[in-house]
């Protein structure tokens, strides 16, 4: 489970949809979840923040996620995710990216979705979510289709350096 380079934006390959997993129990797809399992907790460790990365950020074009939530305990692989049910509820916030780090994006997200996908054993599973972990899901399903935070800014003037918002917060 080596440590993985994470592509930045402007690589081309982050806008590449990715491929269904055939087999979500094979040794290749423990071997991703390992490699993304180990990626975030590089990327935690060098920049403070970070909860889930996808298998594209890594060059990878397989539809898996590694989400790791400490607040609640909990890490869950989910390959071959599927947005199954979306609310009508919408919500506005600053995102962020591996692939972008030091840019925030203003981007508007269903408040709830409810997610389905397979376990590393292969039995489909279903997750409800709101807040803050929807968003995190729409925005890691949406690396496995080859978009970006970028391509969903409300508005021009929805990028920022993540330093200068930081230091408005702290006005």
């Amino acid at each position: 489970m080596p440590v993985c380079e994470i592509l930045l934006l402007g690589n081309p390959m982050l806008w590449r949809p990715s491929s269904v997993v055939a087999d979500p129990s094979s040794s290749a797809t423990a071997a991703t979840i390992a490699d993304l399992a180990a990626t975030l907790s590089d990327f935690r460790a060098r920049h403070g923040f970070g909860r889930a990365i996808a298998a594209p950020q890594i060059g990878r074009l397989e539809r898996i996620i590694f989400v790791r939530l400490d607040a609640a305990g909990l890490e869950r692989p989910l390959v071959n995710p599927v947005i199954t049910s979306r609310s009508d509820e919408m919500f506005e916030l600053w995102d962020d990216c591996f692939s972008f780090p030091d840019l925030m994006v203003r981007v508007r997200r269903h408040r709830a979705v409810t997610v389905e996908y397979s376990d590393p054993e292969g039995i489909r599973r279903h997750w409800s979510v709101e807040g803050d972990i929807s968003e995190l899901l729409q925005h890691e399903i949406d690396h496995l289709d080859g978009v970006l935070a970028v391509d969903r800014a409300v508005d021009a003037r929805g990028l920022a350096v993540r330093r200068e918002l930081q230091r408005r917060a702290s006005i």
